[in-house]
């Protein structure tokens, strides 16, 4: 099969390469994966899952790619809840090969039935900046209709997305981000939009959750803002601030069957949009992941037609 795969981390995805290798055999439980389109985070390169095992050992060349769309094609010892031939998509393991190949094994219990009628590029896309909006809101964060979220990168992958469920699930949203962005985050549900080149971030007042993508001097400022009781929900790392008399919580997102079923529904009724930028073949996935100018939107990799 293809696949594409890395070698050297300081290279960075300019040292991804285009492979032939053998398809995975799935073990028990697991599922093999036709694979007809992957979803990639460039930062996942950083990662020591990419480049070790459970054990801590050298598990290169490595296939990256955590997001997936695709159809059942086999299934290993043990396997219940799916069968041959059905659509799916989902999350697969950190520290296993991944999704930029046309053939992965995953844990059934990662993967989710994808509807006839949902494209597999948009199934693709949902995955880690669905569940971590999903997670970081209602996992985490414990939203209530009636709060108040503030949302960083609010017209991003993650932030969207968050924007967008926030909303639905009854809160006040507060988009953050530049001012390209502004639009598209009151498109996607916000009440008020800070830019954070020109708009003073401590005019938002108190906020019952904070949701944090950035990190840094960003987060430190807001979690000032978090009011008693109240969260700072971060997926940039340990939290290098928190609030005077609330939470400070980081995570990692995890696949969930049902809360990934929960996310294709909203897709499916039109209550939650996805955001794709550049889809690509992947014998063009190198180039996809190198481009000239700053991308908008998720990249994806159509690896069937």
């Amino acid at each position: 099969m293809k696949a594409i795969v890395v070698t050297d981390q300081a290279a960075g995805t300019a040292g991804m390469t285009l492979v032939e290798r053998d398809a995975p055999a799935p073990a028990g439980n697991d599922v093999l994966v036709e694979v007809h389109a992957s979803g990639f985070t460039p930062g996942e390169l950083t990662w020591p899952s990419n480049w070790t095992d459970r054990l801590g050992r050298d598990r290169t060349p490595s296939i990256p790619g955590h997001e997936l769309a695709g159809v059942v094609s086999a299934l290993g010892y043990g396997t219940r809840g799916l069968s041959v031939g059905q659509r799916v998509f989902g999350l697969t393991d950190w520290t296993r090969d991944g999704t930029l190949a046309e053939y992965t094994a995953v844990e059934a219990r990662n993967l989710a039935p994808l509807p006839g009628d949902v494209d597999f590029t948009v199934g693709a896309s949902l995955p880690i900046s669905g569940l971590t909006a999903w997670q970081g809101l209602f996992d985490h964060g414990r939203l209530q209709p009636g709060q108040s979220v503030l949302v960083h990168g609010a017209a991003g992958g993650v932030g969207s997305m968050v924007t967008q469920l926030a909303g639905e699930a009854g809160a006040y949203v507060v988009a953050t981000g530049r001012a390209r962005d502004r639009q598209a985050a009151l498109d996607l549900g916000a009440q008020e939009f800070v830019d954070l080149d020109r708009d003073t971030l401590e005019d938002v007042g108190r906020v019952d959750l904070v949701f944090d993508v950035i990190g840094g001097d960003v987060q430190k400022r807001s979690a000032a803002l978090v009011q008693a009781g109240g969260t700072l929900v971060t997926i940039a790392g340990p939290p290098e601030a928190r609030p005077a008399d609330g939470l400070a919580i980081d995570f990692v997102v995890e696949a969930d069957r049902a809360q990934l079923s929960e996310i294709v529904r909203r897709v499916r009724d039109g209550r939650l949009r996805t955001n794709i930028g550049t889809v690509a073949t992947l014998d063009d996935a190198v180039a996809a992941f190198n481009p000239t100018e700053r991308p908008t939107g998720k990249t994806i990799i159509r690896v069937r037609p």
